[in-house]
């Protein structure tokens, strides 16, 4: 199976790279090349360099290249870009006349000058028909329309940055990465919009360049308000220094003090060390006082009664256990004076609930009145 060569090619500056067949060209970064489009004709530079593939893992419809860029080829780029300045003159002319809320960004004509692209910024949909009828009749050629964001705007137009940099979307950020105030949380910047903002009002895109190595660093500190026990005492993180690796804890006294990770986890090895030493030690064995046998735990008195009553005490019997005889008259006694003391007499009883309950007289039924029907 042969394989295909593939090249990537950039129309613009820090623009996205799309790949080309190279037909056998041999192409080095910074090559002007013809190439053929969906748009047409277009003057691309090679940015990286060829190389092979099979052709089940080309991308679809692969377009290739037509040929090495001649001097004619950038002549006539050149004289493209000064017309495209005559027509964003133009054309911000005409917005100003016909007052429509919309700002003109760039003006763009193809490489054979059979369309002008003009990109603009505005808040909502903007109905640019009469705009695109008086162009099309000044330039003679076709017109397109193409709505962009703040980031895109920043990207074509360029500029400096806080930094005192170009802007690494104009210079050499080919894709946008979203980015959001997490990312300043973790490197610990302030979190005020006019310092961590760029020029087109957006977050930095700077901001995502290190966020995973800050995370990274971040796992080997301990967290800020953490209490951590050291040879001198037991000290609580105030504030950590991550690319330094340091941490800054104070003492219960109030003294601070700064201390490299390494030097903080020796710390406290030390006093687990001899935390450990300390617990493996034998204990004093303490003598344990032997139990007589006459020692018995003290009852409780009211043991297996119910709450609000007390258990009768059973009064030892005096008369020795030989009279096997006797001990059933002694049990009748005692139900009898039971009986006299509670006045437990099941007939009594009876009588008594009977004289108690009310009498009640049977009323007379009177049988509901019978309806006719007829």
């Amino acid at each position: 199976m042969e394989l295909i060569k593939i090249v990537g090619i950039s129309f613009h500056t820090a623009g996205k790279i799309f790949d080309f067949d190279s037909q056998g060209f041999e192409l080095s970064p910074g090559d002007k090349v013809i190439v053929e489009t969906e748009r047409g004709r277009a003057l691309g530079t090679v940015v990286r360099k060829t190389r092979e593939i099979s052709p089940e893992d080309a991308p679809p419809k692969l377009k290739s290249i037509l040929r090495l860029a001649e001097e004619n080829d950038l002549q006539m780029a050149h004289s493209n870009s000064l017309r495209e300045k005559e027509a964003l003159q133009f054309c911000q002319q005409r917005v100003k006349q016909r007052k429509m809320e919309m700002k003109l960004v760039r003006a763009e004509y193809l490489f054979d000058g059979s369309k002008i692209i003009f990109y603009f910024t505005a808040d909502g949909r903007v109905d640019f028909r009469e705009l695109v009828r008086d162009l099309a009749q000044h330039f003679r050629t076709r017109i397109e329309m193409r709505q962009i964001g703040v980031r895109d705007e920043a990207k074509q137009v360029g500029g400096l940055g806080i930094c005192g940099r170009e802007l690494c979307c104009s210079s050499h950020l080919r894709e946008f990465v979203p980015v959001s105030v997490k990312m300043a949380k973790a490197q610990g910047l302030a979190l005020n919009p006019t310092k961590i903002s760029g020029q087109c009002g957006r977050l930095l895109c700077c901001l995502a360049y290190e966020y995973e190595t800050y995370n990274e660093m971040k796992k080997t500190l301990p967290k800020c308000g953490k209490r951590v026990q050291i040879e001198a005492g037991q000290v609580e993180v105030i504030s950590r220094d991550i690319l330094a690796q340091k941490v800054t804890v104070c003492s219960r006294s109030g003294v601070r003090s700064q201390m490299h990770i390494d030097e903080l986890q020796q710390e406290i090895a030390k006093v687990d060390q001899t935390a450990a030493s300390t617990e493996e030690k034998p204990k004093e064995q303490r003598p344990q006082q032997k139990k007589q046998s006459g020692d018995r735990p003290p009852r409780h008195r009211n043991k297996g009664a119910k709450p609000g009553q007390r258990k009768e005490r059973q009064q030892p019997s005096t008369k020795p256990a030989n009279k096997p005889a006797q001990e059933p008259k002694q049990d009748q006694n005692r139900q009898q004076q039971n009986k006299k003391t509670t006045g437990e007499n099941p007939e009594q009883d009876k009588n008594k609930r009977r004289r108690r309950r009310p009498r009640r007289r049977p009323g007379r039924r009177t049988k509901p009145a019978e309806t006719k029907t007829e």
